[in-house]
């Protein structure tokens, strides 16, 4: 059963080593971490029995705080190393966190073709639209327009579609979120943990200090009431014209479906080394 959250703190946090953070006065990060514990705890998911993958970054800290088994990997690597923990240890319930420079940028193949095999595993991608702890340099998905410390007189290219990707890559389950949408966001990362196959959490997350303050918006408050006014409900977007939806973001479940994971495939190859007869399936039929 779920706690308040004093008591969840003291049961997933590891409050007496790791404290107080890095992360900015209000900084997105801890909302997602919240939910995420959150999650896991109304899921009643034993403690040692989840795996936390992070690579580098501020939402990479994650590893730090959280008191599951953890481990914080090279820039970009993340989904890999937690390809090969999932492999080996099925009985793992394995979560990564990323930003949206980690996971698209110079992880971005290892996103897609986790996606595409369907991996058993729940991707967070922390989305605050910028490289935040380098310096606010520009990311795939910095805004067209928007002023970074590498594009100061605005950005002249479109912004990746995170959650788009791993659509179009058939992950069993893709969401959009927002850090200002913090209880749509706790359901989100629950049902995602849930679903088996690939599932990947999108949470758009402020960074006042590095992208809000060069873009009019130097408050986490600025920043909560742009994603609040600019964030459009799926179930909205059927009585909208498309250029109402100009400009906004759509949350909430973009995909959720049924089909064989990785690693229930993986399981028959291993079947067929030990010798065990497993029934041979025809290759799928492309239908272009």
């Amino acid at each position: 059963m779920a706690e308040g959250m004093t008591g969840l703190v003291h049961k997933y946090l590891r409050h007496d080593k790791k404290f107080p953070h890095i992360w900015c006065p209000g900084c997105g990060n801890g909302i997602v971490l919240g939910s995420l514990i959150r999650a896991i705890d109304r899921l009643g998911l034993d403690k040692n029995k989840v795996a936390l993958v992070s690579g580098i970054g501020c939402s990479g800290r994650m590893t730090t705080y959280a008191d599951f088994n953890t481990l914080h990997t090279p820039h970009g690597r993340a989904l890999t190393f937690a390809t090969g923990l999932k492999l080996s240890r099925e009985d793992l319930t394995v979560i990564v966190i990323m930003g949206d420079g980690d996971a698209t940028a110079i992880g971005g193949n290892h996103y897609i073709h986790a996606a595409r095999r369907n991996v058993d595993m729940t991707a967070i991608i922390v989305n605050n639209q910028v490289y935040g702890m380098t310096g606010g340099q520009y990311s795939p998905t910095t805004p067209y327009g928007a002023m970074t410390t590498t594009t100061p007189y605005g950005m002249v290219e479109h912004a990746f579609d995170i959650s788009a990707l791993a659509v179009a890559a058939e992950a069993s389950y893709v969401a959009r979120c927002t850090v200002y949408h913090a209880a749509l966001l706790d359901q989100l990362i629950e049902s995602a943990i849930r679903r088996k196959g690939f599932s990947s959490v999108e949470v758009l997350s402020n960074c006042h200090i590095q992208f809000g303050r060069r873009n009019r918006m130097a408050s986490p408050v600025k920043m909560l009431e742009w994603f609040k006014e600019n964030a459009v409900r799926m179930h909205a977007t059927s009585k909208m014209k498309p250029e109402e939806l100009q400009g906004k973001f759509i949350i909430g479940v973009l995909a959720d479906s049924e089909r064989p994971s990785y690693n229930d495939e993986y399981e028959k190859v291993r079947e067929k080394a030990r010798g065990i007869s497993v029934e041979p399936k025809p290759p799928a039929r492309f239908e272009g």
